[in-house]
């Protein structure tokens, strides 16, 4: 054979060799899967600890749920209940030890993020009912007239 095929081969093979050295030199000796397979996906054993000292930013509506059953009962009744809370009121973290953390925005452009009218049929976002901020109420907050709970029922002043 000539060396037109034995030198990209060789080419190859030293590319492969520099990786699988350069992983047994970056990667440390406790990653992999573990004992419980793919159940936690590829991680670091030693770094377990860690992680579960890290405090949780984000939560789900069941948390909010023990302290707001009212408000959670008129969210999953309505067009929202497939919006979780966080994604208006922001993230959990330090709610309720720092009750004020968790802000109550009233702004109407909370709503238009969804509710802005987009022509893009071929997505589910095309099918949310939207609006032209421009000339819906363009001066008031869209609290003043919907409830963000469940928008089916009259604004809760």
């Amino acid at each position: 054979m000539s060396s037109h095929i034995w030198r990209p081969l060789y080419l190859a093979l030293c590319i492969v060799g520099v990786v699988l050295i350069a992983r047994m030199v970056a990667v440390p000796k406790d990653f992999g899967i573990q004992e419980r397979g793919y159940m936690y996906g590829w991680h670091r054993k030693g770094n377990e600890a860690e992680w579960k000292a890290f405090r949780v930013k984000y939560s789900t509506a069941e948390h909010c749920r023990e302290c707001h059953p009212d408000k959670y009962r008129d969210i999953k009744s309505s067009p929202h209940a497939s919006i979780n809370c966080e994604n208006c009121h922001g993230p959990v973290l330090g709610h309720p030890v720092d009750p004020p953390t968790l802000t109550i925005d009233r702004r109407r452009g909370l709503c238009l993020r969804c509710h802005s009218f987009l022509p893009y049929k071929a997505s589910g976002r095309g099918n949310i009912r939207g609006i032209n901020p421009e000339i819906h109420n363009p001066e008031a907050e869209c609290v003043l007239c919907h409830y963000p709970h469940n928008p089916r029922l009259e604004a809760r002043r």
